[in-house]
């Protein structure tokens, strides 16, 4: 016993490697339990600011960027941080005289990167002035006012409130107008690398450039983020509105040239141009790398052994943990009303272990429990909106709308992509996802398992090789199906793709399939529409023997599954009717008795035992589940 005993035979070695965690929604971080005493290094980046709108000939200016921190001096006491990720401000879609709003803070434990400025809104009424930017984590560009006055709006501070380093910069200003003289650009929005540019003088004067963002390395790779939104321009006296910043800033008006900024970059959004809406900003980010062990096996002496047990570093045992993800469902599309129904949406993704057909299973996560105690961020995607009855504009709201993600993150993060939107009235392609939303012609039908995985996440949309029929939308099973006969002979449009069965919750329930295509007239008001591929996916609207056109069906809640394509009235009525939403997704996680579960909300969860013993934790909407040994 000189030299305390040995016991094993495990040994632990450890090395520091990195881990890193890119948060893109509000939730909880969670500390590896054998972290490194040295403090990590963390990114928090605010949500960007909208751009303001442009009244009359008077473009808006750009948004100011999400505030931009870092530090490598916060310590990670708690198990469990909370996580607030900014929202990007919200896009003014109407061109009234309206500032951009401002994004929202990004909060990591004591940091907090304040969200971007609004961009200023350009005003065509006199006697007004123009609209500065509002202040932020960057400042949101100023606007022109009307010819009359004889000031510019002014940019907006950034880094307000004050931090050190500074979090974001100014925005850039229009410049002075007056009765024989005037401006017709707006200055672009602050970034966390640079100033926006302010706008030229008239004539000839170009709209400001969105403040440049600032490069980071946490990740491994270079990423650019927190760069300004453009201003915005007049198409008669300038050719084009100001460039985004780097870092995912949008690109000012005018027309329909502008665009929002891109998510998780806290890039701040473009300005309206003249008489055009503002545009959205993009959401913040929070980065956190940490230095953790990595480990070596070997044998302990009881000193080593009491030392590790002191520090909470004494692996003793490994088990396994299964899962079921589903992501939210496609929507449908709405139909044409002149002769197409809507295409099916497709099903969000379907991610699973253990349970349900073996080749959609993925690997059971296993190891040491240091991946699997603690607690876990859970996120349970929305269905996606049916297209909207018509008539509608723009096009867009013809498709149904994406689902959206669901996830759970370990020691790894599983992700299900919300399904593709089916095709509607003016839009001939259905939209990519876990599984892909049902298109017009054979080569639009939306792609499944985007992005891939192994096992695959879902298949492919149907479409149509012939007639006016849309196709089904992707099931977890099978592919929508194609529509390859006339159907003025009664045949139906597309089927959805089929379900799968899971039975990790015990009785054997199938989620995930494909919305069913709507139908079309054919004849005296005929035809039939194409089913929903099973697990509570939306039928398609079916056409009745008269005038009216019906709505798809809504997929059932909390199934993943793609909602169906609206009806057609060809020859018969104008109108067109709606698509249904998809199914809002699912998350399960099931363990073995010697655990324990809890989570919050309570609403969202919902905790069982199985007869086998077996722990389990049901999420119908996102929240946090924390599992512990018994």
């Amino acid at each position: 016993m000189a030299n305390g005993g040995i016991i094993g035979p495990l040994k632990v070695v450890c090395t520091p490697s990195t881990k890193v965690a890119s948060l893109t929604s509000s939730g909880q971080f969670t500390r590896h339990n054998c972290t490194v005493t040295a403090a990590p290094e963390i990114l928090v980046v605010a949500g960007g600011a909208g751009g303001g709108n442009g009244g009359g000939p008077e473009p808006g200016g750009g948004g100011g960027a999400g505030g931009y921190r870092t530090s490598t001096c916060v310590s990670i006491s708690s198990r469990c941080t909370s996580v607030t990720v900014g929202g990007g401000g919200a896009a003014h879609p109407t061109p009234t005289e309206a500032a951009g709003n401002n994004g929202s803070d990004s909060v990591f434990g004591p940091i907090t990167s304040t969200g971007g400025g609004g961009g200023g809104a350009g005003d065509g009424s006199s006697p007004f002035p123009a609209i500065n930017g509002k202040s932020g984590g960057s400042g949101g560009g100023g606007a022109t006012g009307h010819p009359a006055q004889t000031f510019g709006g002014s940019g907006g501070s950034g880094n307000t409130p004050p931090t050190s380093p500074s979090q974001g910069n100014d925005g850039g200003s229009s410049p002075a107008g007056g009765p024989t003289s005037f401006a017709i650009v707006s200055g672009g929005g602050g970034g966390a690398g640079g100033t926006g540019s302010n706008a030229g003088n008239f004539p000839g004067g170009a709209a400001g450039n969105g403040g440049s963002g600032t490069t980071n390395d946490i990740t491994g790779s270079n990423v650019t983020y927190a760069g300004g939104g453009g201003g915005g321009g007049n198409p008669s006296y300038t050719p084009k509105g100001g460039c985004g910043g780097s870092g995912g800033g949008g690109h000012g008006g005018p027309s329909a040239c502008g665009s929002a900024a891109t998510a998780n970059t806290g890039g701040g959004g473009g300005g309206g141009g003249q008489g055009c809406g503002g545009y959205a900003g993009g959401s913040g980010i929070v980065i956190v790398k940490q230095l953790v062990p990595k480990c070596a096996s070997g044998r302990w002496t009881i000193h080593e052994h009491f030392d590790q047990v002191k520090a909470d570093k004494w692996i003793t045992r490994s088990t396994t943990l299964n899962y079921l993800v589903i992501a939210g469902g496609g929507g449908g599309g709405n139909a044409q009303g002149t002769g197409s129904g809507g295409a099916g949406g497709g099903a969000g993704g379907y991610r699973a272990t253990g349970f349900g057909p073996s080749p959609l299973r993925g690997t059971t996560l296993g190891g040491s429990l240091t991946g699997i105690l603690g607690c876990h961020t859970v996120t349970v995607g929305a269905g996606g909106a049916g297209g909207q009855a018509g008539p509608v504009s723009p096009c867009a709201l013809t498709k149904g709308q994406n689902g959206t993600d669901s996830s759970v993150v370990f020691a790894e993060t599983i992700t299900s992509t919300g399904g593709g939107g089916g095709a509607g009235r003016c839009s001939a392609g259905g939209n990519p996802g876990g599984s892909g939303g049902g298109g017009e012609n054979s080569p639009c039908a939306g792609s499944g398992n985007t992005p891939p995985t192994d096992p695959p996440q879902g298949n492919d949309g149907g479409a149509r090789s012939i007639g006016f029929g849309r196709g089904g939308g992707g099931g977890a099973g099978g592919a929508g199906s194609t529509v390859n006969t006339n159907p003025a002979s009664g045949t139906t449009s597309g089927n959805g793709g089929s379900s799968v069965p899971n039975d990790i919750l015990g009785p054997s329930t199938s989620y995930a399939g494909g919305g069913g295509g709507g139908s079309l007239q054919a004849g005296p008001c005929g035809g039939r529409a194409g089913c929903g591929g099973g697990g509570g996916a939306g039928n398609g609207g079916a056409k009745p023997a008269n005038s009216s056109v019906n709505a798809g069906g809504a997929a059932t809640a909390n199934t993943g599954s793609g909602g169906g394509g609206g009806s057609a009235a060809f020859g018969c009525a104008p109108s067109r009717a709606a698509g249904g939403n998809g199914g809002s997704g699912l998350v399960v996680v099931r363990v073995p008795s010697s655990f324990t579960l809890s989570g919050t909300p309570t609403p969202a969860r919902t905790l069982s035992t199985h007869p086998g013993g077996d722990k389990i934790a049901k999420f119908t909407a996102s929240g946090t589940l924390t599992i512990a040994e018994a």
